[in-house]
């Protein structure tokens, strides 16, 4: 469990879990932050993919089959138990709901909250160019990474820690091609809510397609900054008063 999924803030008594998905080379510190600002209605558990902090010795995921099967297996009790909610950033928004159908249909678990941030549609031109990340050339992941910001200064200008950061982004996203989204946007539709959040000023991201994953309630918020705009405190304070009232509405 602890290797998976990281909770520095127990709360055996909260109504609700939100499990949160970093993006593609994150680790947990963020997210594992979250679970002191969130009220004590809400315990926040983050996924640690292995390849990276704790994990750094072992071999990264090769397929989304056992990115899934690892967090299914290592939350599933968890999730039986009481209500939950997924967040997911960028690559994790797409790891989080490709668990969520998972879950749905082997399970039959489903998110009373479904939270996707900053994330294409993946039928877009903008996420199939993303799909050519086996071709891309160290120097162009670095730019990109540079390009879309979120990662401190000082940790670019370290070798190991930037050459251990293309890698990790390589083989993040080389997981996302083997998933078919198509087929399981045709098989498997929701009911709970789900919620879409960007970065004012980053490529559009063709939210509205998310939204035809559910018969729930839909909405979309677009927030000042880029494709991290979730890092900005004044956003950050928002999303987390958004999703504590949507969550304790739900669980309600």
């Amino acid at each position: 469990m602890e290797k998976a999924i990281v909770r520095p803030y127990k709360r055996p008594n909260a109504l609700c879990r939100l499990i949160c998905f970093p993006w593609a080379g994150g680790g947990t510190s963020h997210f594992a932050q979250w679970g002191k600002l969130f009220s004590s209605s809400i315990e926040v558990s983050v996924v640690r993919l292995p390849g990276r902090e704790s994990r750094a010795k072992e071999p990264f995921a090769k397929d989304m089959t056992a990115v899934i099967n690892e967090i299914t297996s290592a939350l599933l009790k968890d999730l039986q138990e009481k209500p939950f909610a997924f967040f997911g950033h960028s690559f994790g928004a797409y790891i989080s709901y490709a668990v969520a159908v998972h879950l749905k249909e082997k399970h039959g678990l489903e998110p009373i909250h479904l939270f996707l941030s900053g994330v294409y549609a993946p039928h877009s031109e903008a996420f199939l160019l993303m799909g050519k990340v086996n071709e891309a050339k160290d120097e162009d992941i670095l730019e990109h990474v540079k390009f879309l910001g979120g990662t401190p200064s000082e940790f670019l200008k370290n070798e190991d820690i930037k050459k251990h950061l293309i890698l990790t982004v390589r083989e993040d996203v080389s997981i996302l091609q083997t998933y078919s989204f198509e087929k399981a946007e045709r098989k498997t539709i929701f009911s709970c809510d789900v919620t879409c959040f960007d970065g004012s000023e980053e490529t559009v991201h063709d939210a509205e397609a998310w939204l035809n994953i559910t018969r729930g309630d839909t909405s979309i918020y677009s927030l000042p900054g880029g494709h991290f705009y979730l890092l900005e405190p004044s956003n950050e304070i928002f999303l987390i008063k958004h999703i504590t009232k949507c969550i304790e509405n739900a669980a309600l």
